[in-house]
């Protein structure tokens, strides 16, 4: 290895100056040995961080000579380099230095829990059953480690190395967008295969042999049987996220086609909120030797997220709506509906009192879903009122409040919709409105999540100001609607995208007036 003591002044020297700098392990260790640490570098395969006085000194296998970067020098199998200089994050500690320049550019300063134990295992070539509150980081957990398994293996040319299943379109979107950002600098390609877009233009993107295919079971089983020059024979990942949802009886059949037209030997990650019988079912059938990782409770939510009812009466509840709505005036909602046409329904009444709300449910078509979430996300429409086709794996930036209108009869998609918000360390509110015909389900939410939630305080009397208000914008939403088809138009721009645009291009109009801020 020849004579380390000129290397370790200069490194020494460089370290105290608060220099980033990438060596060898036997050089590291010796560095470290002197330091006040007197602790050793773990020799393991990948780079490893640690802080020696006020640098930091990161160690790689021999074999990074390959990597470019701006400046270096070469002795032996000894690599220093003095280019990053402090701006390279430490916290991602496994990765190739090009994916953790990606994290440390994208803001990621500090792995999640689930990436912290999900990521070690996946980069072994382990499966993996992980468990995590959603908002969590469980897409980075399993992109990651595909991203620089393709980065390891020189063959980032090989198309169709990862498929990753959604149970909805606009999850699939997100999760591709996720893989592209983290691809990017090494040029990773992302098909997305989901109903409700031409096939055509899918087949196409399929074409130029992506790394990565994210779909949806039954849109991903329609090019398997129908696109020309299309397999996964070269598959050598398959992720199921939001696991749970994908085994159920909707997509039983075309998940079983699915696993028949891969290989056996891949790696499989499954990933969800929630744990369920047919997950385990699963892990026999096709998993080998998981390892399994619960970063919470089997039902959790984060701790940032600050969850509270309010019991009312069944026929004040709009009432209610409205007066949290305006309380929190400024703030991003999201209200969570039984049914499609409450959605819209409830879209309308805010609307007429000038509220800036919009539907989605999944009676709606694919380019209506996407707009009315793009506007959502836009910031243009600041109220979204959804069905749970949207509570799964969603993530909007900042998705301040979560109202439950209607309280999930499956206790387990509480949990999912509170996701929405309090995401990645942020801070977020979840209200259940609860009348007296759903306060069975109410208290199977509270012993699902082994706490009792406090109390929303609200004014009754207040509240039923707005009662006569709400009462009458009810009545000229119904008329509409029923004069419209009753919410069942499939085709066309309908009298709700309208209504949409005239909101939110009014600038200077009238709106309903906000009692006090929250």
């Amino acid at each position: 290895m020849g004579n380390f003591k000129p290397l370790k002044r200069k490194v020494r020297d460089l370290l105290c100056h608060k220099t980033t700098v990438v060596c060898s392990f036997s050089l590291a260790n010796e560095i470290v040995a002197q330091s006040a640490s007197n602790t050793p570098i773990p020799s393991v395969s990948y780079f490893h961080a640690q802080t020696v006085k006020q640098g930091r000194l990161w160690c790689c296998r021999a074999g990074v000579s390959k990597l470019k970067f701006h400046s270096s020098i070469n002795f032996g199998d000894t690599f220093i380099f003095f280019s990053f200089a402090g701006t390279l994050s430490p916290s991602f500690v496994l990765l190739l230095l090009e994916l953790a320049e990606v994290c440390d550019n994208l803001g990621w300063k500090t792995p999640s829990k689930i990436q912290v134990e999900a990521i070690p295992h996946a980069l072994q070539g382990k499966d993996l059953i992980g468990l995590a509150p959603t908002g969590s980081g469980k897409t980075a957990a399993f992109a990651i480690p595909i991203i620089q398994s393709l980065l390891e293996s020189s063959k980032t040319s090989q198309a169709f190395i990862a498929c990753v299943l959604s149970p909805t379109r606009e999850l699939a979107i997100q999760i591709a967008e996720q893989f592209e950002a983290l691809g990017s600098g090494v040029g990773l390609k992302c098909a997305v295969v989901v109903g409700g877009v031409d096939m055509m233009q899918q087949a196409i993107a399929l074409a130029k042999r992506p790394q990565v295919v994210v779909g949806t079971p039954g849109r991903l089983v329609d090019h398997l049987s129908n696109t020309k020059g299309f397999s996964l024979r070269t598959l050598k990942y398959l992720v199921l996220d939001e696991a749970d949802r994908l085994l159920n009886e909707d997509f039983e059949k075309t998940l079983d086609e699915i696993l028949k037209a891969i290989p056996r030997e891949r790696n499989t990650f499954l990933f969800s909120a929630t744990m369920t019988k047919k997950v385990k079912k699963l892990q026999r059938a096709c998993l080998r030797n998981p390892v399994k990782i619960e970063i919470a409770s089997k039902y959790s939510t984060v701790d940032t997220l600050k969850q509270q009812y309010r019991f009312i009466p069944a026929k004040y509840k709009d009432c209610y709506l409205v007066y949290i709505l305006t309380e929190m005036s400024g703030s991003t909602s999201m209200v969570f509906t039984r049914t499609c046409e409450q959605t819209r329904l409830l879209a309308l009444i805010l609307r007429n009192l000038g509220l800036r709300a919009i539907p989605i449910s999944g009676q709606m078509s694919q380019a209506k879903r996407l707009g009315a979430l793009n506007k959502f996300k836009a910031g243009e429409c600041n109220i979204l009122i959804c069905t749970d086709v949207a509570s799964r794996g969603l993530d909007i930036a900042s998705v301040d409040v979560v109202i439950n209108y209607d309280i999930p009869t499956n206790s387990k998609d509480y949990i999912h919709r509170v996701g929405r918000t309090a995401r990645a360390g942020r801070s977020g509110v979840a209200i259940s409105l609860v009348n007296q015909y759903e306060l069975e389900w109410y208290l199977q939410i509270e012993k699902l999540i082994g706490k009792k939630l406090p109390d929303f305080p609200a004014e009754e009397e207040e509240v039923l100001l707005l009662l006569e208000r709400v009462t009458e914008a009810k009545r000229i939403s119904q008329t509409k609607l029923r004069e419209s088809g009753g919410g069942r138009k499939k085709r066309g721009r309908g009298d709700d995208d309208e209504e949409t645009d005239k909101f939110v291009n009014l600038k200077n109009g009238k709106s309903f007036k906000k009692s006090k801020k929250y």
